[in-house]
């Protein structure tokens, strides 16, 4: 009888190795966290230097839209600083920006090495097409903002100013500091590349069943309000940005419900 229970009974040092057993893996996983971490930190300081190196030659790229409109009015683009720190402070924000930017595919990779043991084989086969879509879509709706929408949209902005033939002779010429046009271009391009992602989020919403073609189908009348309200609140108060951001988004939306059926479509037919 004593026998039994001194078997059933752990001892002390058996206890020990139990938990240290069982908080190992943990460890482990924390240390791998920490350098996946560590790595992608220092892919965004490298790519901040980098950018900052550049940063006017970058700054120049932004600007070209407003020297381009400048041109076809017969004047010379210029800016403004109101301050003089403003040059630096621009930069140093330009430069973090670029670097979260540039740096995300590689920072998206150390996720990825970070969960992709966790997952089984389908599961990973099943996300690879969202990882290549998100930097595809951000980049295909920071060009749409810069080529499109930027330019038009300063053309509009730049459409009051008034000559010498205005009211009572007053002259009133545009003139942007360069902190106020950087926070503008930065606003617009970073607005329409989230935009942009409004495919890879429903889609991985409707892979875990949260939504489905139908649901987001009959919703299509709050999607229109919600696109154009939303425009209205992330963009400049100007029609052409908020409408060329409210109309790729509702295209998109529509995509995302077109792929869903499709899906669905081809997983019936299996």
């Amino acid at each position: 009888m004593s026998d039994n229970k001194q078997d059933e009974t752990e001892s002390p040092n058996e206890i020990e190795t139990s938990l240290s057993q069982s908080s190992a893996p943990i460890l482990d996983h924390l240390l791998e966290l920490r350098k996946r971490l560590m790595v992608s930190v220092g892919y965004i300081i490298l790519a901040f230097a980098v950018s900052l190196f550049f940063s006017q030659e970058i700054y120049s790229f932004l600007a070209a839209p407003y020297v381009d409109v400048s041109a076809q009015s017969g004047k010379v683009g210029s800016m403004i600083m109101t301050g003089i720190q403003d040059g630096f402070l621009a930069n140093f924000r330009l430069s973090f920006y670029c670097a979260l930017v540039f740096s995300f595919p590689l920072v998206a990779t150390e996720i990825w090495k970070f969960v992709a043991p966790g997952l089984y084989a389908n599961e990973k086969k099943a996300f690879a097409p969202f990882l290549i879509a998100t930097p595809f879509l951000f980049i295909c709706g920071g060009a749409l903002a810069y080529y499109l929408v930027i330019p038009n949209a300063i053309s509009f902005f730049m459409s009051y100013q008034m000559g010498d033939e205005g009211a009572g002779g007053l002259v009133i010429e545009t003139l942007p500091s360069v902190t106020e046009y950087l926070s503008l271009i930065l606003l617009l391009i970073f607005a329409f590349s989230v935009t942009f992602l409004l495919p890879v989020l429903i889609l991985l919403l409707a892979k875990v069943g949260i939504v489905s073609a139908d649901g987001l189908a009959a919703k299509r009348k709050y999607m229109v309000l919600g696109a154009f309200v939303f425009a209205a609140f992330i963009t400049p108060p100007d029609p052409i940005s908020q409408v060329g951001l409210a109309v790729p988004l509702l295209l998109l939306y529509e995509i995302s419900i077109v792929i869903i059926r499709i899906t669905n479509r081809k997983k019936t037919n299996v």
